[in-house]
């Protein structure tokens, strides 16, 4: 008889340090870098306890320096070590910024192949969680823009520990985005020991065949709540999870609004430069004769993300969501 499936129930942030607990566990060459992770556990306590299993050698407490630990991984990682950094948001990554652009993501290609860089990025983003300034920004696109780095956004625990796992194993570096909204938000069953979700590939959470609805992140739930809405008014949203942002699982998207013929996408980020652009982009040019309706944006807007009180103005709604599509299918 097969044995059982042994399985945890986590929340997405647990997720992530079972899997960064496993990888630590079965591969001696990985190593976490970042303010506050050994003793502390992070600011999330994303790496709680890790340093005390597997000693300051692996798990390391850094400078306040983000252009500093992010160039020490990449000396790491060209040196055959697989380190893991943590960012404690991802507006604090804009020191890091020319180290990303620079190195990180053109090393492979400046050395014809001969070094490469697998290292991944840890960093929670997004709004609603009343954080402060710099907190909650949903800057993606800025690194979706850079060729050689790939960028992954979890929506559920399940993937983000299998995403996790693959990006650290990729011997490409990972920007591994964590919707700071959704840490603690719900548990889910998943898999203990190793497990691995592809990178690339996105996932349909359901099924229609009115509307396309793409989303990732935190904004996931946000377009779950608008399809099931909006099947009392009897239209059926097809929900996309696209869970990598670059390279985007372009078949998935173009399959779906084939059928559909309407489609509309959920970000949190700013409208202009948005990664919805790119979407609309590969959707004229792979399904332009398919499309009923032109393609709808639920998205920030172009303000910085607002204090407290207006923070959930701001955000992609529900409702919003629902407007959208009723738009698309009045057009």
């Amino acid at each position: 008889m097969k044995a059982a499936l042994m399985t945890k129930n986590l929340t997405l942030i647990q997720a992530i340090t079972d899997a960064l607990d496993v990888i630590l566990e079965s591969r001696e060459e990985v190593v976490l870098l970042g303010e506050d992770i050994g003793v502390n556990g992070g600011v999330f306590r994303a790496t709680a306890g890790l340093q005390e299993k597997y000693s300051e050698d692996r798990v390391m407490d850094t400078p306040l320096s983000e252009a500093g630990f992010v160039g020490a991984a990449v000396g790491l990682a060209v040196n055959g070590f697989r380190p893991v950094v943590e960012i404690q948001f991802l507006g604090f990554i804009y020191p890091a910024y020319e180290q990303i652009m620079t190195h990180v993501s053109r090393l492979r290609m400046r050395t014809m192949g001969h070094y490469h860089v697998p290292m991944v990025i840890r960093a929670p983003y997004g709004a609603g969680v009343r954080a402060p300034e710099i907190h909650c920004d949903s800057t993606e696109s800025l690194f979706t823009h850079m060729p050689g780095i790939k960028v992954v956004c979890p929506s559920t625990p399940y993937d983000a520990k299998g995403l996790l796992i693959a990006a650290i194993e990729d011997n490409d570096p990972v920007l591994f985005l964590e919707p700071m909204r959704s840490y603690r938000a719900a548990k889910e069953e998943i898999p203990e020991g190793v497990y691995r979700v592809e990178i690339g590939k996105g996932k349909k959470l359901a099924e229609g065949r009115d509307v396309t609805v793409i989303a990732w992140g935190a904004m996931v739930p946000i377009a779950m709540k608008a399809a099931e809405s909006m099947k009392h008014k009897g239209i059926g949203c097809e929900v996309l999870d696209l869970r990598t942002l670059y390279p985007l699982d372009k078949d998935l998207v173009i399959e779906s609004v084939q059928k559909t013929g309407r489609t509309v996408i959920v970000h949190e980020a700013h409208e202009t430069g948005g990664i919805g652009n790119d979407l609309v982009s590969l959707i004229n040019d792979e399904a332009f004769l398919y499309q009923k309706a032109p393609v709808s944006r639920v998205t920030g807007f172009d303000t910085p993300v607002p204090y407290f009180g207006y923070e959930d103005h701001y955000l992609p709604t529900p409702r919003r969501v629902e407007a959208a599509i009723e738009k698309v299918m009045r057009f």
